[in-house]
């Protein structure tokens, strides 16, 4: 990385310090704060990541749609959830590339799973590699064991390759950047300040990667924490990686501060005189300052 390391981080500090709890309204991170059980939260969590992508009043529209019907306790809609009864209740729902049958699997995927475990932290410490640099091969082993739940009341032959909810459940093991999972990690894990909700206690934030999309990939790109044109995993490892010289222990509480940059339209796709100047990150922007210098 050939990003100035010290005033990187000084620009990113002056971010994340600006964009706190303060601005939970504009991220799908605040549906999980209407819920106080862990259970509920974590339901909660894997919905309003699951949906997070398209813009951002599509995604809080989709969200709400799908837990105003799972009512007051997500945990208890899902505990009695019944396939062929419940399903219907999403027949005509429609977010992007996904249907109602893709919701309708993933809730009985998590009525398995709350079965036969108390929460859903608890599934993934079945996985769980502690010892491990970051969450790769624990996140693979999660969902490889979420995908291998039963499907047949949607689909008796088995999960075909081209099923919806698999957009939902993405894998390290496909090399996709796994944006929608680890942002969901990201809600359960982090604990250090009071963005995150950071139930799972167990699990080390060190360990969790960058949830990289277009947006964020493109910004980090700018910032010099990528030279990788395409978002994948390995440019989320690399940027997350580069965002360790900063915060080691924390490596994605920039994301938070940084998403805003693209969810409230303040980072355009080229120079904009007059606007790029008023970005914390101006100074550290190859588009922005280092362009112009």
């Amino acid at each position: 990385m050939n990003t100035d390391i010290t005033e990187l981080k000084n620009q990113l500090e002056e971010l994340y310090r600006t964009y706190d709890r303060k601005y939970l309204d504009t991220d799908p991170l605040k549906f999980l704060y209407n819920y106080n059980k862990h259970q509920d939260i974590e339901i909660a969590g894997v919905i309003s990541s699951a949906l997070a992508y398209g813009n951002v009043k599509q995604i809080f529209t989709s969200i709400e749609n799908v837990l105003g019907k799972m009512g007051s306790s997500p945990h208890e809609f899902i505990l009695s959830f019944d396939p062929e009864k419940d399903s219907i209740r999403f027949k005509n729902f429609k977010h992007r590339f996904n249907n109602g049958i893709d919701i309708s699997i993933l809730l009985y995927y998590l009525k398995q799973i709350y079965e036969h475990n108390q929460t859903l932290g608890d599934f993934f410490l079945q996985g769980y590699r502690q010892d491990e640099k970051n969450v790769e091969n624990s996140l693979s082993d999660f969902i490889d064991r979420i995908l291998k739940l039963d499907s047949s009341p949607f689909y008796p032959d088995g999960l075909p390759q081209n099923a919806g909810v698999r957009y939902f459940l993405s894998s390290p093991v496909n090399k996709s950047a796994c944006k929608r999972m680890n942002l969901f990690l990201r809600w359960m894990v982090r604990k250090e300040d009071d963005i995150d909700p950071g139930i799972w206690k167990e699990v080390k934030s060190s360990q969790l990667i960058l949830p990289l999309d277009t947006h964020t990939s493109r910004i980090c790109r700018y910032l010099g924490l990528t030279e990788k044109r395409n978002t994948s995993w390995k440019m989320a490892l690399e940027v997350t990686e580069n965002l360790k010289l900063m915060s080691p222990d924390d490596p994605v509480k920039y994301d938070f501060a940084i998403c805003r940059l693209g969810i409230l339209d303040l980072c355009e796709h080229e120079y904009r005189k007059g606007v790029c100047e008023k970005c914390q990150l101006y100074k550290m922007c190859s588009i922005g300052y280092r362009k112009n210098n």
